[in-house]
């Protein structure tokens, strides 16, 4: 009798000493593994120096702007109705460049809408004077912007103004137009900002 508990016990033991060594193990393995998964992951530092960001803009309706952090600024993703669309041809005689002849956008949104699509805009939202951060006013000629105000971007500190795809109205502060980074679409739903292809 005494050696079937002996047996028992042994083998009890035997047990927990390799469930807590299959444990240790365990641990051991995922505390050598995780430097080598967290290597592969851009780092703030990376990020901030460019990496680039992927959105989804799966929920972005119609007149609405979607703010996003790259390079640590923000980036405006605005989804353009019709007739935010429609005010563009509007306004060439306002603006200081309406043909984008400035280099502040990439070739492809070198364009009347100074975008891949049409209805979605992207575009830093850092004023060309000092670097301000203007502010999205939708409405039309509102008192203080005048009557030749469509919607678009007014930055409140030294008065600077830009339309519906970024371009800078006429005698204001901001020299040039916003600039628009490098973007493209990896589906119908994500952006990726900072980039013209997944591979860079």
């Amino acid at each position: 009798m005494e050696d079937i508990d002996k047996k028992k016990e042994m083998s009890g033991r035997r047990r927990f000493l390799i469930t807590a060594t299959s444990v240790a193990g365990g641990f051991a393995t995922a505390a050598w593994a995780t430097p080598f998964i967290l290597s592969m992951m851009p780092s703030e530092r990376a990020k901030a120096a460019g990496a680039p960001v992927e959105v989804d803009i799966s929920k972005l309706e119609p007149g609405m702007l979607l703010l996003v952090e790259w390079r640590g600024k923000v980036v405006w993703v605005l989804s353009r109705t019709p007739e935010m669309l429609a005010s563009l041809t509007k306004l060439d005689s306002k603006l200081t460049d309406p043909n984008s002849e400035k280099d502040q956008q990439p070739e492809y949104a070198k364009n009347p809408t100074r975008s891949i699509r049409p209805e979605i805009l992207v575009t830093t939202g850092v004023c060309t004077h000092l670097g301000c951060s203007p502010v999205f006013r939708k409405e039309i000629a509102p008192a203080d912007l005048g009557p030749d105000w469509l919607g678009g971007f007014f930055c409140p500190c030294h008065g600077s103004k830009f339309d519906l795809a970024g371009r800078v109205y006429k005698n204001v502060p901001a020299p040039t137009n916003l600039f628009v980074p490098p973007h493209t679409y990896l589906s119908e739903n994500i952006l990726l900002i900072g980039a013209e292809s997944k591979e860079a």
